[in-house]
């Protein structure tokens, strides 16, 4: 998703320096007007805004630590973790950089590559009021976005969301299933609950994966599955017994070890033929 996010800041009129562990991956940036860095300390170091958009929670502190961004971090810079991490990692960074004097947002996002390439992203922010108010040029850029709490709020938000994405992909995959089952075309029966009360992007763009069978990554399973894990966490931190999360959780956890963890979360769907003898 970074590479569309990039260029949407460089189509709004941003100057932005790019760097990847994967040179090739910047190539197309660059040909957008992006300047490129051969380090992510190089890429940093005169920035007033700097963006992080990486897999995960370690991947974002061995940046800022190992990889020497924080260091090179001028004062006052502005620091927006996009990645999708668990809270308590982003309240950690958060306060890393704090004693440095960065500011520092979490912003995970919704919407997927489609969503990024139109800047129609669900942005869901962690941090104080100024800095939200000072990133707000930038984010209007990428999509809507909503500032939900201090410091690893955005990244609970995240969580709730794949939570709501997660359980909604089993519960349609398992209607689809059922309606085959049953003798009922899925297709028609996916077109006759479009627009009542089930109706949901999940049932619009997954569901319609899920009958032509398209299991080509958006977002992976292996990506849905630490998210949900991540969710697991921040419940047993808050005290909570989240059933149908720990159900679907196992669900994704049993797709990745018969083969899926490379597939989009949609092919859920295929777990549930095989726990059915259907494949």
């Amino acid at each position: 998703m970074g590479e569309p996010m990039a260029n949407r800041l460089i189509s709004a009129g941003f100057a932005l320096t790019v760097w990847n562990r994967s040179p090739h991956k910047t190539a197309a940036l660059l040909e957008q007007g992006a300047h490129t860095a051969p380090s992510a300390r190089a890429a940093v170091v005169h920035a007033d805004v700097v963006i992080t958009m990486l897999s995960n929670g370690p991947a974002v502190s061995e940046l800022l630590e190992m990889g020497g961004v924080a260091d090179a971090l001028k004062p006052g810079t502005l620091f927006v973790d996009m990645s999708s991490v668990p809270p308590h990692s982003a309240r950690a960074h958060a306060s890393f950089l704090q004693a440095r004097g960065i500011s520092a947002l979490d912003a995970p996002v919704s919407g997927g590559v489609v969503g990024a390439c139109e800047g129609s992203l669900a942005i869901m922010v962690g941090g104080d009021e100024t800095a939200f108010l000072r990133a707000a040029p930038i984010f209007a850029a990428l999509g809507r976005a909503t500032r939900v709490g201090p410091a690893g709020s955005g990244a609970l938000a995240k969580l709730a969301n794949q939570m709501i994405v997660g359980i909604t992909i089993g519960a349609v995959a398992e209607a689809l299933l059922l309606a085959q089952a049953g003798g009922a075309d899925p297709a028609a029966v996916r077109a006759a609950i479009r627009g009542g009360f089930a109706e949901s992007r999940v049932l619009e763009l997954h569901g319609a994966r899920m009958l032509a069978r398209n299991f080509t990554p958006g977002a992976q399973a292996t990506t849905q599955l630490k998210d949900m894990n991540s969710a697991l966490q921040a419940a047993h931190e808050a005290g909570l017994q989240l059933p149908l999360l720990q159900q679907t959780h196992d669900l994704f956890l049993a797709l990745t070890e018969h083969g899926g963890a490379g597939l989009d979360h949609s092919a859920l769907l295929v777990e549930l033929e095989r726990l059915n003898g259907l494949q």
